[in-house]
């Protein structure tokens, strides 16, 4: 069961991670720093007080860097990839009970890596969304939405994890019923 608890923050902590690449690894390197959050012995670094800093300046950088036009299409560019390497440092660096570390990083790859690469296309896409629909003005509330939501489920994540699952699954439900009735929107206008 512990190992299933773990799969679900380190699941929750990549889905932030596709939000905001470096919130949710400085939240983990905190929360490990303190003692709060057990870590497997190989990433052990990141309860460092030098990784913690490195994150917290990376973090900082990086929202604030979203809310300069251009830069955020260029964040988004970058981020997309380390979004699925964030999301996997995160679930691998949990899952301390596995002997096997090929099953450890597939399946940390599998569910954090696809995570955190699901919730970064969302992300890309809101924003091309917003600088279509708004010619830019409105990227710096989808700047403020994402990471005040890499926030929420960092903290989710760690604190409360079936929470954030279940958060996680009515979000992408709600989604998926809004992409559903604008597809029938759609067929219906196109048939008149």
């Amino acid at each position: 069961m512990h190992e299933i608890m773990a799969l679900l923050v380190g699941v929750g902590l990549a889905a932030a991670a596709g939000l905001r690449v470096f919130l949710p690894l400085f939240g983990l390197s905190l929360a490990a720093l303190f003692g709060d959050m057990n870590l497997n012995p190989e990433m052990q670094w990141l309860a460092s007080p030098e990784a913690a800093i490195a994150l917290g300046a990376a973090t900082a950088l990086e929202i604030g860097g979203y809310y300069f036009p251009l830069v955020d299409h260029l964040l988004d560019a970058v981020a997309a990839p380390c979004a699925v390497i964030a999301g996997t440092l995160a679930t691998a660096a949990l899952l301390t009970g596995f002997e096997d570390a090929g099953v450890k990083w597939a399946l940390a790859l599998i569910a954090g890596g696809g995570m955190a690469g699901l919730v970064q296309a969302g992300s890309m896409l809101a924003r091309v969304t917003s600088t279509a629909t708004t010619g830019g003005l409105g990227n710096p509330v989808v700047a403020t939405g994402e990471w005040l939501g890499s926030l929420l489920l960092t903290v989710l994540a760690m604190l409360a994890p079936l929470l954030g699952i279940f958060l996680l699954v009515l979000i992408a439900a709600w989604l998926l019923r809004r992409k559903k009735h604008k597809k029938i929107a759609g067929d219906d206008q196109s048939a008149r």
